[in-house]
């Protein structure tokens, strides 16, 4: 019978994968790596509540699309308290942390990408209802998206829970991998080779739904009544889409084939050596998804917009403009007309977006 090493601390560990958590974190890198990182948390714990509050505040946002979309946001957020607690355990401290903690770090990543993961496939199945349909939104209740959010939730979170639960190596220390020491290195290729399978499902379906909307589109146009930018917002969704899609396969595909490699035992790889990197694009896609929101939706811009001119004249309240409208001559008018400009920002503040 194996023996199990449940109250061994993780230098145990690290040492017999030969990992020099030490050298790796020390001097100029390691300043760099955490200026980076926090600068990075930061924006997205901002950004992020910015895009899940103007889904909230908006009416034109409340449809199951968005709902999804700000779950998605959720889901960045959720990144971000997983990398901070990462910096917090991380470097010299790796080696003396306890088993269950150190579960929790890599617990708390592997959540957030099965949630972001998870949430993109739902998405995928939302606009695919809409589309077949041809109409903006589907026709999901509010009750049946919050089911979905949380079906989101219990599976990312199970995801997250399964090296815990019993798949780990911590009774057969031959087994274990490098880069996650604790880790079994065939729970490794079965993780890595899942979510790699379901990026490449998620982005064959994705294309041809595009491919779909978009010979629609063209088709119908010319013989469908109401404007020009109503007969495009499909297109425009699944563009948004695509492109949140594709930043999130290109930042997290680089660190899941290197995790596949250390669970296919390759020492030639040299995967110590760009973790550190990897991890840090993965980071940046939660980064990118509120400034892919806010370029390609006019809608989510001008809200965004609208929150933080708000905020900021709630903080400076000396600067704040006249709520009385002023009166400007217009130069083109030669009848000496005036007109108000209604548009202060003071009024616009205590109004509700509709």
């Amino acid at each position: 019978m194996n023996e199990c090493y449940y109250d061994k601390r993780m230098d145990f560990f690290y040492n017999r994968s030969n990992t020099d958590t030490a050298d790796e974190w020390t001097g100029t890198k390691l300043v760099i790596v955490l200026c980076v990182g926090t600068f990075f948390c930061l924006f997205i714990f901002f950004s992020n509540s910015l895009v899940i509050a103007a889904v909230i505040k908006n009416r034109k946002f409340h449809f199951p699309f968005y709902y999804l979309l700000a779950n998605l946001a959720a889901a960045d957020f959720f990144a971000g308290i997983a990398y901070v607690f990462l910096m917090f355990n991380t470097g010299p401290v790796s080696k003396t942390l306890t088993v269950n903690r150190w579960f929790l770090r890599q617990g708390l990543l592997d959540t957030s990408l099965t949630a972001s993961l998870t949430n993109l496939l739902v998405i995928a199945v939302e606009r695919h209802m809409s589309i077949m349909r041809m109409r903006i939104h589907s026709n999901l209740t509010k009750k049946r998206v919050t089911l979905l959010i949380l079906f989101i939730w219990a599976i990312a979170i199970f995801m997250g829970a399964v090296p815990t639960l019993g798949w780990n190596c911590l009774c057969d220390i031959s087994a274990c991998s490098s880069l996650a020491p604790i880790y079994s290195r065939s729970y490794l290729i079965f993780w890595t080779v899942s979510n790699l399978v379901a990026f490449f499902i998620m982005v064959v379906v994705y294309l041809r739904i595009y491919v779909y909307v978009k010979r629609k589109t063209n088709v119908l146009s010319p013989h469908t009544s109401g404007s020009i930018s109503r007969r495009r917002t499909p297109m425009k969704l699944m563009k948004t889409v695509m492109t949140v899609l594709g930043a999130f396969v290109v930042c997290w595909t680089p660190g899941l084939v290197v995790l596949l490699l250390d669970g296919l035992n390759c020492t030639r790889c040299g995967v110590q050596h760009v973790k550190r990197w990897f991890l840090l694009l993965a980071l940046l896609n939660s980064v990118m998804n509120p400034i892919i929101y806010s370029y390609k939706d006019e809608d989510m811009y001008s809200t965004m917009k609208k929150m933080i001119c708000c905020f900021s004249q709630e903080k400076n309240p000396d600067r704040r403009p006249s709520r009385i409208p002023s009166t400007i001559l217009s130069r083109s008018d030669p009848g000496s007309q005036y007109k108000e400009d209604s548009a202060s920002q003071g009024t616009v503040c205590n109004q509700n977006s509709s």
